[in-house]
């Protein structure tokens, strides 16, 4: 959405408060038009403006904790104007770290080659670590550009201070992210050779990643690991660095080695769950993996295991495709109201992240009554969407024990007769309200294994079998009794080298 006529009604109030010798006014419109459109020129000769009054404005835009993205960026443009961009880099890439897809950094003070040779390399290395942590790896698509900037002041750094190797390891963590990957590799093996130190093995492991060059990886990783024994997160790197190149066996024994000396250490028990599903298939591990992230809400890390596991498979991570089952029965002679009809709509979708997720999504359908959920079950409206009416039965009567409570009463009554999309809705729900509680587990899955059973020889085998095979706590006859339904091996095994398990903690 283009935020430019924002930008331009704060900077029109900004501009009438300075006519009138009202600085503070137009101090705080000019931070809101900042935020909007960091690079619009009249922003930057009104705060030429400012620049020019004693003090040069900067106590108009102090720079307090949480203090405002536009307050920070204005900030920064001031103590440029007063020959301290070295100062005034930190806040803006602050500013960057909280909207990267703005264009903060394309100012010319950021591009003068002078601010990299005047900078300390240490703060600037930190700074650009700061940067690298707000912004993911790889950075996204539309972030990339506005980042560049930074990246150029990193390159004139280097220039000027030779083999700072946390320096040189911080630009390489940037311009990995970047899409730089040569510029990444050479920049962190000339820091770790500068200065031969456990991080920066692992900046220069992540580069080799990056490039593909898994063996050089898993060798610097390895000495990362030489440097810092204890560091079990190192270890949760090299087991996903083998893993990636096919040696399943040796990475899981790393992650056995780790939770040796603490079972709950969040990357390793985040990477050994990953390890082990993709070498056996079995759900178990991502239930016991999102059983841990609820008892877990405060870890170090943000980690997308689950999902990325999840991800692209039936019923973890969204509707299966291509099943022509027929449309669902109204379980209410009623019509729903068109606000319960926005609710659902505004809550449903193909996909998912995993089953907790889908489960927390419908927390907002306990604005809807029960009776309109089952009525939206039927509407010609909500065709695909049954899963989320379902969903949002769960969250009704939520403190009721699961044995006697209504949400169970409703969800069983919705499983009787055939196999429809009212019927996987409900059996879904069910299943995903296992993975949220376990003291339900075995309850849901003594329902699941009954409703397999009797499709097992039917026309709707598949759709159940696939259902099945998502639930938590199911035996093995039953699993297997699943998995020969659809006709593939009951424990597959994943060969050759997947999507990436390494989370890129360090920087």
């Amino acid at each position: 959405m283009d935020s430019r006529p924002s930008a331009r009604r704060d900077l029109a109030r900004a501009r009438a408060a300075l006519d009138a010798g009202e600085t503070a006014p137009a101090a705080v419109h000019l931070a809101a038009a900042l935020a909007h459109a960091p690079t619009l020129p009249d922003t930057h000769e009104l705060l030429s403006r400012l620049a020019a009054q004693a003090g040069g404005g900067l106590e108009l835009f102090p720079a307090e904790p949480h203090a405002p993205v536009g307050r920070l960026a204005a900030r920064a443009h001031l103590l440029a104007a007063a020959g301290r961009a070295e100062e005034g880099l930190p806040l803006l890439a602050a500013a960057s770290g909280h909207a990267p897809a703005l264009d903060w950094a394309g100012v010319p003070w950021v591009a003068d080659p002078s601010l990299g040779a005047r900078i300390d390399p240490g703060q600037l290395a930190r700074t650009v670590m700061r940067l690298c942590t707000a912004v993911g790896d790889p950075a996204p698509a539309d972030t990339v550009n506005p980042l560049r900037p930074y990246l150029a002041v990193v390159r004139h750094a280097v220039t000027a201070h030779g083999e700072h190797a946390m320096l040189l390891g911080a630009g390489s963590a940037l311009a990995r992210r970047l899409g730089e990957v040569r510029l990444a590799v050479e920049w962190a093996g000339r820091g770790a050779r500068a200065q031969p130190s456990k991080l920066g093995e692992i900046w220069l492991g992540y580069a080799y990643r990056s490039a593909g060059r898994m063996p050089e990886a898993l060798a610097a990783l390895r000495r990362a690991v030489a440097y810092d024994p204890d560091d079990l997160s190192v270890y949760a790197d090299v087991a996903a660095t083998l893993a990636d190149l096919g040696r399943l066996d040796e990475a899981l024994r790393w992650t056995e080695l780790a939770l040796e000396r603490d079972p709950a250490f969040d990357c390793v028990v985040h990477t050994a769950h990953r390890l082990r599903y993709r070498a056996d298939g079995d759900v178990a591990h991502l239930v016991e993996l999102a059983d841990f992230i609820r008892d877990h809400p405060d870890d170090a890390h943000e980690h997308t295991d689950l999902e990325e596991c999840c991800r692209s498979t039936p019923w973890l991570g969204g509707l299966p495709a291509g099943q022509p089952l027929p449309a669902g029965r109204a379980p209410v002679n009623a019509e729903p109201s068109a606000d319960a009809l926005r609710r659902l709509q505004r809550v449903a979708g193909q996909t998912w992240p995993h089953p907790p997720g889908a489960y927390d999504r419908a927390l907002g359908l306990v604005l809807v009554e029960p009776w309109e959920l089952l009525a939206l079950l039927a509407h010609p409206e909500t065709v695909g969407l049954e899963v989320w009416a379902c969903l949002g039965l769960l969250h009704h009567g939520a403190e009721e024990p699961w044995a006697e409570s209504s949400r169970r009463r409703l969800l069983l009554g919705l499983l009787d007769g055939d196999v429809d999309r009212v019927t996987q809705a409900a059996l879904f729900a069910l299943i995903a309200y296992a993975w949220v509680d376990p003291e339900a587990r075995e309850d849901i899955a003594s329902v699941v294994a009954a409703r397999l059973t009797e499709t097992a020889s039917g026309p709707s085998a598949r759709a159940v079998a696939e259902l099945a095979l998502a639930a938590p706590g199911l035996d093995r006859p039953t699993r297997e009794l699943a998995a020969a339904t659809l006709r593939v091996p009951a424990v597959p095994r994943q060969r050759g080298r997947g999507r990436s398990l390494l989370r890129w903690r360090r920087d």
